[in-house]
Order: structure tokens, then sequence, then C-alpha cells
């Protein structure tokens, strides 16, 4: 089966699984798990950052970081698409009474400097307090301008106010840069990365920050379901993901580009590509035959007006032109 609705479709190889099999244990909780306590401070030093924490999701990750911000009855900043408030099934406002103040991004997936000012509450009762800005990169497959980063780095300590970064595909953005992670991440105060897309771990997140944040992390995350015990076993698909498949991300854009020129070539309407995703006009009419018909002949997508397709490592070329063979055979009918 060829699935391209998502890079969380992933498997771990054989050499991830043995690493796995491997992994000495302990009882995280207690903190004594060997391998959860060498991911964390391996991403740690990754990232310039004095602590990490290892948790089982990307949303409980967020959701963990929102939480160990922002006090009930206070605010945080966030894009109107942004998976941490859209896709997370508002849990830091039902969970937290965290209120959330979304803006629209701009095209590059930045939100407007100018437009998040307007929205910081002033110091009066009628208002919730504004404690954090938080930002998606890469948002929607698209990178943030580098510079942006460090304008927002600076924006929020003029105005007092904390960085989250959802860096679910943090990798890739890095990837897309060429450069360090903690080039990246030296401008916010925390930041997320998923460990089971792009990277191909089976699951687990991490959340990033200094140790006094990451304390009180640790406390919210027990206190949502996430402390974990013989998590090495876990912990050590993560490891071998940050050690083996951040440069192979590369392999993912190239796919998603020749996958974007050949669709183009095939007729379909491309509307953009961005590192490892591409998104498709599909006409309405035909969107759910589509999908029956990929279905059919092994391929699985997620069939919408603007379709988006999604490489990752257990997708090679030669199956990305049988899915443009398909593609042109389906709209030649």
């Amino acid at each position: 089966m060829i699935d391209l609705r998502s890079d969380t479709v992933t498997r771990p190889g054989r050499a991830m699984l043995e690493r796995m099999l491997a992994a000495p244990v302990g009882d995280d909780v207690y903190g004594d798990d060997p391998t959860v306590n060498e991911l964390q401070n391996y991403a740690a030093r990754l990232s310039g950052k004095e602590a990490a924490l290892f948790l089982p999701t990307g949303t409980q990750a967020n959701l963990v970081a929102l939480l160990s911000h922002c006090e009930r009855g206070e605010e945080y900043i966030v894009g109107q698409l942004a998976h941490n408030y859209l896709y997370e099934a508002g849990g830091a406002a039902v969970l937290g009474s965290i209120q959330p103040q979304p803006i629209e991004a701009d095209p590059d997936g930045t939100l407007p400097l100018d437009k998040v000012a307007m929205k910081i509450k002033p110091d009066d009762i009628h208002f919730a307090r504004t404690r954090l800005l938080s930002l998606e990169n890469t948002h929607n497959g698209k990178v943030l301008p580098r510079d942006y980063l460090k304008q927002a780095w600076e924006f929020t300590r003029e105005r007092n106010l904390a960085l989250h970064v959802d860096g679910a595909r943090i990798f890739n953005a890095v990837v897309d840069y060429g450069c360090t992670l903690e080039e990246v991440t030296r401008y916010c105060d925390t930041f997320t990365i998923c460990l089971s897309k792009g990277l191909g771990a089976p699951v687990g997140s991490l959340l990033l920050g200094n140790r006094d944040y990451i304390k009180r992390a640790t406390r919210w995350r027990k206190m949502t379901g996430g402390g974990m015990r013989q998590a090495g076993i876990l912990a050590a698909a993560g490891l071998y993901a940050l050690e083996h498949n951040v440069a192979r991300l590369k392999e993912d854009h190239d796919n998603a580009a020749w996958l974007a020129g050949a669709l183009r070539e095939a007729g379909a309407d491309v509307r953009r590509q961005d590192t490892n995703m591409l998104f498709v006009r599909v006409p309405q009419e035909r969107v759910a035959e589509l999908g029956e018909y990929m279905k059919a002949h092994d391929v699985l997508i997620s069939a919408a007006p603007v379709t988006r397709l999604v490489t990752h490592l257990d997708i090679n070329r030669d199956q990305l032109g049988e899915v443009v063979r398909l593609w042109q055979a389906f709209f030649s009918r």
C-alpha cells in the first residue's frame, strides 16, 4: 500500500526495532529509565536547551507546553490554522482554562507581528492576561523565514511574552535551512519535536525548555496521564530517529518536489509544494471517486477539493511514479 495521507503513517524499520528490543529500561515516573534520560539529554544538547521531556504524543506535548506557560484565565496568541488551536480538540481551553487568541497567518506561515501586537491585552480586569505567542514551524509544510524567527524572539522579549514553537516537523525546517537545530531554537523559550512523523519513530514527542519550565511540565505530564513506566523501549526508537533519520528528510523533500513536477506534467493542478507536502486541486464532483479509485489500486490519499499528499521514509520514487500513472489514468477516463 502506498500511503500518502501523512508522514504519521511511517513504520519502524528493522534497525530501529532492534534498538528498541535492546533498550535498557527503568521506571520513567521515578526518573530512572536510562534510555528515556539518554533521549532527553541528547535532544537538549542538540537544541541548546537545558532540559527535555519525553511525552507519548505531540498533542499532549503541546497541551503540556501551554499548561506550563499559562495559568487559568490567561491566553496565548496563535495562528487561526495552527495545530495547537484548531486540531487538538480545544484541550488548552477545556483542560487548562487557557484562552486562545487566534489570528490569520500570512501566506508564508508567519503571524504578522503588528497584528500580534494589536491582540496583546492591556492590564485591565476585563481581559485575559496575554502570556504567550505560539508559532508553528513548519506550518502546513511551509518553513518560517529565519529572519522572522529572530524578529519574533525580539518582539516577545520587548513585550514580556514567552515564545513557544510547535515544532512537530521542526527538523524538516532545519534540513531546508541547512543549519543546526540550535541555530533555529535559540529564538524560542520552548518547542516541541514530534518523533513519529518524518523521523519514523512509532510514537512519542519531546518538549524542550529550561530546567524550571521542564520541572513544571513534568508535573503537568503526570496530571494529564502521560507518565509512562518502562518507556525506554519507545525512547530508543526516538534516539535512533534523531541519530539516523534527520538528514534523510531531504529525500522526502526531493520526492515531494519530483511528485509535484510529474503531476503538473500529467495535467494536475498542483497549487504548491513545500518540504514534504504538496497540495493538488481536485474538481469537487470527482473527489470521492478519486479517493475510491486510488484505494482500489493500493494508494491511500485524503481526497479533498485541495488534496494534500505527503512524502515520507516509506515512500520511494518508483512508488510515486505509480501514483502519477494512476492519477493520469483516472483523469483521462
